[in-house]
């Protein structure tokens, strides 16, 4: 590639595309832990012996403190080190003969849950051009095939009551690509994105192999499947086409920091791109988007508290990038497009829910206010169409839709009034705007709540009426109405109200204190955890479980002061208010420290391994999924993906200030001499996000110190990544695995270990 990027033009300072930090693991995807059920399992006697790490004396000095990590040595980049491969094998199998007695009753949960899911089935079809479009999965297949079918009558407006036609006499469906097919020859396969050109002739994608999220993309012709060129190599997942002749991608450096731009011709080699951009400041990423007018590209350098912009007009490539916001410390913008304006959304120190601003294409520096900075209603993002914006907010802890009527194209945009919101049924729930027709005055969202299963919707911005056009189908006899939802607030160390969502199976509770319990946390990356629907999460709740959501500070469910009164030299109010949460809930009967198992993972694997250190009587058993445990090395080592990028949202332990604090919580700096409850700690050789030697260490310092005989189980997916295994089933078996592992914990499996 050539290097005549314009990476000169600015110099910059923090943060990562929202796609590369350690967030999107977050989803609450219930996992679990367990105690050791001598029915199910012999006698302790009878137990295989746990491997031990051999210890290395590895010390660290800074601002006079010498750390001793005597498992410095688990930590392979090449991931090829065999004494470092045996010894996760040697974990590995030591998990696998500690949940062999409760196989069957592992199978049986897998069963039932997959038994839930209809394996044959396809998405809502989203009408865009001439075709709908649409994900088919088959009965039997691990993974998706894109499809499209054409629409009979392409000039018709659209409506919210329109219906894709099936059966002997409607178009024919087209197989775009098919996922199962691609994938025989690995044992890892994901599709990072999937686009489809402006013409609809051809389709780009993003392909990775081995779970590191390093991708290979493919263009093909839509109808042949036939390449067109030589397949762009060592990219991430974030292209946009650019009109139907090029495509824009971005690649990484050394430490997987999304740092140049580059201009792509069909046909034309990748040596002979061009670099639209070079972001050379470590501290700040790259990022990527098509306006939905599909006449703008906007690539963005973004650090955790630092946003700005350029633009690319797809009709005038050969003019390169235009700076649309400048570079500002503390200042962090987002942009769309519509007519003869860029809608730009800006968050500052003082408006720090961010405000709604429109300004002339052809003169960027004359904004006007359209939404303003309201304290209590924080604009996530919003949706253009050609006559309408969609603003997705959030109030009260909760998502909200609220749409505009914009005024005709050549008309001035002045301060918007009179917004609609889109009114939903639960108490707690979760609502995301979809990808929708720019043309059209149909907004699509998906909806669910922790007892309602992911719903597809589309809404009449004109009239207001929406109709649903997909529900999740949930096999097996369920009924939501057995199901409760509600939300509580415990009060924190400091006084905080700290919001909770709960459900449970209304016939099968107590709520006496008897009751078990699973409790979810993450609280980082101003992330937020909205309750959505997970069909595995039955085999708890009917079980007699109850599931709580903390939405603890370090998340953005309260809005941007939330987030900001959890990083940094606050941090430690994310764990105080997890344990603030478990307290008010056990005094309010929801469960007993005996009944109580937590989980978190990624970033929410930090909650777990730090609030274990401080209260580790207060669980029965903890889930650490690819936790972020080994925090103060990490975060002190600039040649590990993301540390750069993260000082400003944990802190720069190179200042004294930030070390000392940092090592107060820092799981793997933390463990003690003490009892712990049973734990399970996942991880994957290949995760780009947290190394998989973190939780490697966390658990072989737990080996040496913990004074328990409890479980302590490592499982580490040789195969993967940070999302675990890619196919639809394969997951399903983490989840089994990690519910059984939380029965055995509460004694619940049957001494027949029969499900």
């Amino acid at each position: 590639m050539n290097s005549n990027c314009i990476g000169g033009v600015l110099h910059l300072r923090l943060l990562l595309f929202s796609t590369s930090n350690r967030i999107l693991a977050a989803h609450p995807k219930i996992s679990a832990s367990r105690r050791l059920s001598t029915a199910t399992m012999g006698s302790r006697s009878q137990l295989p012996s746990p491997p031990l790490a051999e210890k290395v004396k590895h010390e660290m000095e800074l601002f006079g403190d010498v750390r001793v990590d005597n498992y410095y040595w688990l930590r392979d980049d090449s991931r090829k080190n065999p004494k470092v491969i045996s010894y996760l094998q040697q974990e590995n199998a030591y998990t696998e003969a500690m949940m062999s007695g409760t196989k069957k009753f592992e199978d049986e949960i897998y069963a039932e849950i997959r038994g839930r899911i209809k394996e044959d089935d396809i998405s809502a079809p989203l009408r865009k051009g001439p075709y709908y479009y649409y994900s088919r999965t088959l009965e039997g297949k691990e993974y998706v095939q894109y499809c499209r079918r054409p629409i009979p009558n392409r000039d018709a407006p659209s409506s919210v009551h329109d219906t894709m036609p099936s059966g002997p006499d409607a178009p024919p469906e087209h197989v775009i690509l098919d996922e199962n097919v691609k994938a025989q020859e690995h044992g890892f396969y994901r599709i990072g994105a999937f686009k489809v050109s402006p013409n609809h002739k051809m389709v780009a994608y993003a392909e990775d192999t081995k779970g590191d999220e390093i991708y290979t993309v493919y263009v093909i012709d839509a109808e042949t499947q036939a390449p067109i060129g030589k397949p762009l190599v060592g990219v991430t997942s974030n292209l946009e086409w650019a009109g139907n002749d090029a495509l824009v991608y971005i690649t990484m450096d050394e430490i997987l920091r999304p740092d140049k731009a580059w201009l792509h011709k069909l046909g034309a080699d990748q040596s002979n791109d061009s670099c639209l951009y070079h972001e050379k400041d470590d501290m700040f990423s790259l990022g990527l988007e098509a306006s939905e007018s599909e006449k703008f590209l906007f690539i963005a350098s973004e650090s955790k508290i630092t946003r700005f912009v350029f633009y690319l007009e797809v009709s005038k490539l050969e003019e390169g990038l235009k700076v649309l916001t400048p570079r500002i410390i503390g200042i962090d913008t987002s942009v769309s497009h519509r007519g003869n304006h860029f809608f730009i959304q800006r968050r500052s120190d003082e408006f720090f829910n961010s405000e709604l601003l429109a300004c002339p294409v052809d003169n960027t520096s004359a904004t006007t206010v359209l939404i303003p900075h309201r304290a209590s209603v924080k604009i996530q993002y919003i949706k253009l169409f050609s006559d309408h914006l969609a603003v997705s907010e959030r109030e009260e802890g909760l998502p909200k839709i609220t749409v505009y009527h914009l005024p005709e194209v050549e008309e001035p945009l002045i301060n918007l009034e009179g917004g609609k919101s889109v009114q939903f049924i639960d108490p707690v729930y979760s609502v995301d705007l979809s990808v929708s027709q720019f043309s059209s005055t149909i907004l699509r969202f998906s909806y669910s709540s922790l007892r309602m299963p992911n719903s597809v919707y589309d809404y009449d911005m004109n009239t207001g009426e929406s109709v649903l056009k997909k529900i999740e189908t949930v096999l097996g006899g369920f009924d939501a109405s057995n199901y409760v939802t509600k939300r509580k607030w415990a009060t924190a160390s400091d006084g905080t109200e700290i919001p909770i969502s709960i459900v449970y199976q209304k016939n099968l509770v107590k709520l006496d204190g008897s009751d078990p319990m699973l409790l979810y946390g993450y609280g980082s990356y101003e992330i937020c955890i909205d309750p959505d629907f997970e069909a595995s999460r039955l085999s708890l709740l009917d079980r007699g479980f109850i599931f709580a959501i903390a939405h603890i500070r370090g998340g953005g469910e309260m809005g941007r002061q939330w987030y900001e009164n959890g990083k940094f030299l606050k941090k430690k109010n994310t764990f105080t208010d997890f344990i603030s949460c478990a307290e008010y809930l056990i005094e309010q009967k929801y469960c007993s420290k005996e009944k109580l198992c937590i989980e978190g993972r990624s970033a929410g694997g930090l909650l777990i391994g730090a609030v274990l250190n401080m209260r580790p009587d207060l669980w029965k058993a903890a889930v650490a999924g690819v936790p972020f445990v080994d925090v103060l090395t990490t975060m002190l080592d600039p040649t590990i993906p993301l540390t750069t990028s993260e000082w400003e949202e944990w802190g720069d332990p190179r200042k004294e200030e930030f070390y000392f604090y940092m090592k107060s919580y820092s799981p793997v700096d933390n463990v003690k001499a003490q009892n712990y409850p049973d734990i399970l700690v996942t991880a994957g050789l290949h995760d780009p996000r947290v190394m998989y030697s973190e939780p490697a260490k966390f658990v072989a310092k737990l080996r040496d110190m913990k004074t328990d005989d409890n479980m302590l189980l490592f499982k580490c997916e040789l195969g993967a990544g940070h999302f675990s295994k890619s196919g639809r089933f394969e997951r399903l078996q983490e989840d089994a695995m990690t519910y059984t592992f939380m029965l055995k914990a509460l004694n619940m499996i049957p001494a027949s270990g029969s499900a």
